[in-house]
């Protein structure tokens, strides 16, 4: 009788031991995290998970993350944000690698850390990380990283009518910056990446 292939599970533990040590341990601490008897076993799991592109060698040999390791289980239902609509919950899962949600050109995609509440009302807050793909070129309302007159920023891009640019901050400000020298889109914000952290219990907002 064939025995039950496990490696789903013992892949979620690499993915925590990797998250947490920012790297992967030798086939001989593999093996007892994941409760083999002999690091062979540990070996040929890295193998399997290297066909299925869960893994991969990077320079040198040594194992390394590949297209599919960071992938996550999703349900195929919505959760609602109300209370007025009860939500069944969904069996139904599937992997989903979570770069793949937002990243379209990995090749020209860069995050940048977020500094200033400048751009709260359009949801980006300062500490988020944005998802920034290169392109010196954006669509009217499209919220952009640019240089301006000598400075970097996030803002809402603003074509005009009359073919000049400005920036825009989304604050209760809602002001508008147009260059007085120079001015180049550097990328255009694609997505957005937050830590959540709720406050403490007792606490109100």
């Amino acid at each position: 009788m064939a025995r039950p292939n496990h490696d789903h599970i013992h892949l979620r533990c690499l993915r925590d031991t990797y998250a947490r040590l920012g790297c992967f341990p030798s086939y001989a601490q593999m093996a007892i995290a994941l409760g083999f008897k002999a690091k062979n076993a540990a070996y040929k799991l890295t193998q399997r998970l290297i066909a299925s592109g869960h893994l991969m060698r990077s320079v040198g040999g040594r194992l390394a993350p590949g297209p599919y390791f960071f992938t996550a289980e999703m349900t195929d239902k919505e959760v609602r944000a109300s209370f007025e609509v009860e939500s069944e919950a969904s069996t139904i899962m599937h992997s989903q690698a979570i770069e793949h949600l937002i990243v379209t050109k990995p090749s020209q995609t860069v995050l940048l850390k977020v500094r200033g509440d400048s751009m709260v009302n359009a949801g980006i807050h300062s500490g988020d990380i944005a998802v920034v793909e290169k392109s010196n070129q954006a669509t009217s309302g499209q919220i952009v990283v640019a240089e301006i007159d000598g400075y970097f920023t996030i803002k809402q891009f603003q074509s005009k009518s009359d073919g000049t640019a400005a920036l825009v901050s989304r604050d209760e400000q809602n002001r508008t910056v147009t260059p007085r020298q120079t001015f180049n889109i550097i990328g255009v914000v694609k997505g957005i990446i937050r830590s959540y952290h709720p406050p403490a219990a007792g606490r109100t907002a």
